[in-house]
């Protein structure tokens, strides 16, 4: 269940049902509210408003009240600041610029004669004490400087007097010139104040009035709602597709129903290969795209491919591509088993241990659990594998998705020159564009899982020169950190010992993950499979 207290929901009731189904329950105050709440006060000028604020402070001020000043923004408030200092009359400003003396200007907002001019953000929250004899005199001033375009804020600043059944006032000053009456109220009055004869420092007051302006503010509410209310459907389309972006990074992240998901990626994409090839009748094409994504063979004929069906066809392509998968699986694990093995064998400090993998194109370092890969026989190590290929392939996918998002939502609201919902069209291009990123997450995360390899041609190398190829210890972390485990394959067995030659209070160092892999020299080619050596691609920053 959700929950909330504040003082101004009410207002706001409407949008609480339409949008969360809450209910608004008005709770009685504790004690009554004896404040006076004064119609609000018209002036024809900006000009006439302000000087009447100056002379009502100057009022409040002679009967011993302490006077509290909304103003909107602050440049309102400085410039009153400016016209009360022309007058000589001491005050305090609270505004965002003076957010470290808050507490200190609201503590002595209560005493007699203090006047303190506050933005309507200011101060919220905090009860202003009334001094000695200021109860007396009628207590707190409340004088508003604009109507803001929201009553809540309105609503606000009066309730800063009359709290707890302390006295009270509060009042309006408005001008036609001000933003919310220039825009929905001020038209037919404005004439008929001119037509009246009306002078910049006359007044209009009257309970009719306030209930007019109340409308216009009313107004500009439910505008502002119909903007929150569409913003939040155009939301609900990401959140639908946050929901099934983050299930997957989820399973990929625990390993919960990781193999069923990957299992679902590989037939999703062996039915949209059959699908696609089938529709052009290109049984080339298919062999093709088998070799490149797959690594496989075709387990069917040309016969075959134009005579049976789609699902037929997609699922002898599925079990061909899952028992490649096995095969190459049950090949690194009998690579990497027995070096692991020798690893724990001679030192065993070390819990992880980070294994290279490349397509050829692309580069991966794997962190796996030593003990655990060997007591599963190298099974976790495959799983590991699978997680960090999953994620990492996802996140990238998904952060060019949200910009691609962010585009749309920016383009499609052009179609309402064409008389038509920029919503609709958001949703369905939405649509489609979360599909196509689906696709190609699936055919990423099988090609690489199928193409990649440890980067090296001879196993013997490998074994011999494992022990001997280590990280940089001083950069590596271990347990939940040691994904950050990505380190110079370069290092020489000299540098090594150097480091092992380290005083004796510095030994005792956190357990580090360890590479396997070759060493691979400055002229060799760099096993990105980039074409270039290793000193001129991967290897340029290397010690």
């Amino acid at each position: 269940k959700l929950a909330g207290m504040t003082g101004t929901a009410e207002t706001e009731a409407g949008e609480f049902w339409q949008i969360y189904k809450l209910d608004v329950v008005v709770i009685p105050t504790n004690k009554k509210i004896i404040r006076n709440d004064m119609n609000d006060r018209v002036y024809k000028t900006m000009r006439g408003k302000f000087k009447a604020v100056i002379d009502e402070i100057e009022a409040m001020r002679k009967v011993g009240r302490p006077v509290l000043v909304g103003t909107t923004s602050v440049d309102v408030s400085e410039k009153l600041s400016r016209l009360l200092a022309q007058r000589n009359v001491p005050h305090q400003v609270l505004n965002a610029k003076q957010h470290q003396r808050e507490a200190e200007i609201i503590a002595n907002a209560g005493f007699a004669g203090t006047v303190t001019i506050a933005t309507n953000m200011a101060g919220r929250g905090t009860d202003i004490k009334l001094g000695a004899g200021v109860r007396e005199a009628g207590g707190l001033a409340i004088i508003g400087t604009e109507r803001h375009e929201s009553r809540r804020v309105d609503r606000q600043l009066r309730g800063r007097a009359g709290r707890q059944g302390d006295p009270g006032s509060s009042v309006f000053f408005i001008s036609l010139e001000d933003d919310l009456m220039r825009l929905f109220a001020a038209g037919n009055l404005a004439k008929w104040m001119d037509r009246m004869g009306f002078k910049e420092d006359d007044v209009i007051e009257h309970k009719m009035l306030t209930s007019q302006i109340e409308k216009a503010q009313t107004k500009v509410e439910e505008n502002n709602f119909g903007i929150r209310k569409r913003l939040l459907e155009y939301d609900d389309v990401m959140n639908a597709q946050r929901d099934v972006i983050y299930r997957k990074r989820r399973h990929a992240l625990f390993g919960e129903r990781l193999s069923f998901d990957l299992n679902n990626m590989l037939f999703d994409l062996c039915e949209e290969m059959v699908n696609q090839h089938r529709a052009a009748q290109d049984f080339v094409g298919f062999t093709l795209d088998a070799i490149r994504i797959l690594s496989i063979e075709l387990p069917f004929n040309e016969d075959t491919f134009h005579k049976e069906k789609t699902p037929e066809l997609a699922h002898q392509l599925f079990d061909a591509a899952q028992a490649y998968y096995h095969r190459k699986c049950t090949n690194i694990k009998e690579q990497v088993l027995p070096v692991i093995k020798n690893i724990m064998t001679q030192n065993q400090q070390y819990e992880n241990v980070v294994i290279p993998f490349t397509d050829g194109f692309k580069g991966l370092q794997v962190v796996a659990p030593l003990k655990r890969s060997v007591e599963t026989n190298g099974s976790e190590l495959i799983t590991s594998f699978e997680k960090n290929i999953t994620l990492a392939i996802i996140d990238e996918a998904w952060k060019e998705h949200l910009r691609q998002m962010d585009e749309l939502k920016q383009s499609v609201q052009n179609a309402v020159y064409e008389q038509k919902d920029p919503l609709l069209i958001y949703k369905f291009e939405a649509f489609e564009l979360f599909k196509k990123m689906i696709g190609e997450v699936n055919r990423e995360v099988i090609s690489f899982l199928f193409k990649a390899n440890l980067p090296q041609s001879d196993t013997s190398k490998v074994n011999s020169t494992a022990t001997q190829t280590k990280t940089d210890m001083s950069r590596m972390k271990t347990g939940r950190e040691n994904t950050d485990a990505i380190t110079d394959p370069t290092r020489t067995s000299a540098q090594q010992n150097s480091q092992s030659q380290k005083p004796e209070q510095q030994v005792n160092k956190p357990l580090e993950p360890v590479r396997i892999g070759p060493k691979i020299g400055r002229n060799d080619l760099c096993p990105c499979g980039s074409g270039k050596k290793y000193k001129q691609c991967h290897g340029k920053d290397a010690a």
